[in-house]
């Protein structure tokens, strides 16, 4: 069969199933593009179309596109991989899928909140490390420190971390991420964070597809800000003059607002979708939250 061929067929699979969309895809065409290009090894060009598959690959196709089907798995967990902000990362079960709006937002430059270069970037609550990672790779003079609780994400960000040979700019450490901002000294031009927030009745009637992901990457306590709460709790100090907080809190948003009215939180629109990001200036942070 060729690779244009397969590409039909199995979206016409994922067509016909009851699949839910959204880690790094959310049509059935780009679905089957990822899945037959990835086991193919070939890149996404027209002229790779008439390209045919050798029996074997057609085979692993094949029984990839009908797990995705039966067991709702995350073509990404069934890949081991995924693309985020156009760079490759390892992914596996113990970490969520990297599809944060903060990638982008970083690729897209974060001006004008920080005009200033960036020489020292923390990553709270890092998961696979994708966008500790983008930060360094946008910021190329810039130190980053990723913090994770979960002993495998830290090392799947080790793994990541070497995959793009950062090893002399990006480390991770194993500690919980509000703990280590507050027992820190330091203070950062950039802190990122995509925290646990989804609330409890949110996560009573997530899809098939999220329930494979880990939920302590995920929960956050019944209104969703557990985590967030900590951080912003431990905060002031630790900005540098001119520096920022870049967060996610997803469908929380609204219960951070009204939790912390007093804080000028910047929610910004996301043209490459997501709900939820919002920037924090040192300066609004001086002071105990």
């Amino acid at each position: 069969m060729q690779v244009g061929q397969m590409i039909e067929w199995v979206a016409e699979q994922f067509a016909g199933a009851d699949l839910y969309y959204g880690h790094g895809t959310d049509n059935p065409w780009d679905e089957a593009v990822a899945l037959v290009l990835t086991l193919a090894n070939i890149v996404d060009d027209q002229a790779m179309l008439a390209e045919a598959l050798g029996a074997d690959i057609e085979e692993q196709i094949r029984a990839l596109a009908e797990q995705r089907i039966r067991e709702r798995v995350p073509l990404p967990y069934l890949l081991g991989e995924c693309w985020y902000v156009g760079y490759p990362f390892w992914v596996d079960p113990a970490v969520i899928v990297p599809r944060s709006p903060l990638g982008h937002v970083l690729a897209d430059g974060l001006q004008p909140w920080r005009t200033a270069p960036v020489c020292r970037v923390l990553d709270l609550c890092a998961g696979s490390g994708s966008i500790g990672i983008i930060a360094a790779l946008c910021y190329p003079e810039a130190e980053v420190v990723m913090v994770d609780i979960d002993p495998a994400a830290v090392a799947l960000c080790e793994r990541n971390i070497q995959r793009h040979e950062l090893t002399e700019r990006v480390r991770v450490v194993q500690a919980d991420a509000a703990r280590y901002l507050a027992e820190q000294d330091s203070q950062w031009d950039l802190i990122v964070t995509n925290p646990p927030y989804v609330d409890a009745a949110d996560m009573a009637t997530l899809p098939a597809e999220y329930r494979h992901e880990p939920k302590l990457a995920l929960a956050a306590a019944d209104d969703g800000l557990a985590v967030i709460n900590a951080v912003l709790q431990a905060l002031p100090g630790r900005l540098a003059d001119g520096g920022i907080l870049l967060g996610e809190v997803g469908g929380s948003a609204a219960a951070l607002g009204r939790c912390h009215a007093q804080l000028p939180f910047i929610w910004l629109a996301l043209p490459d979708g997501g709900e939820g990001v919002f920037v924090l200036e040192a300066q609004a942070v001086s002071a105990p939250v």
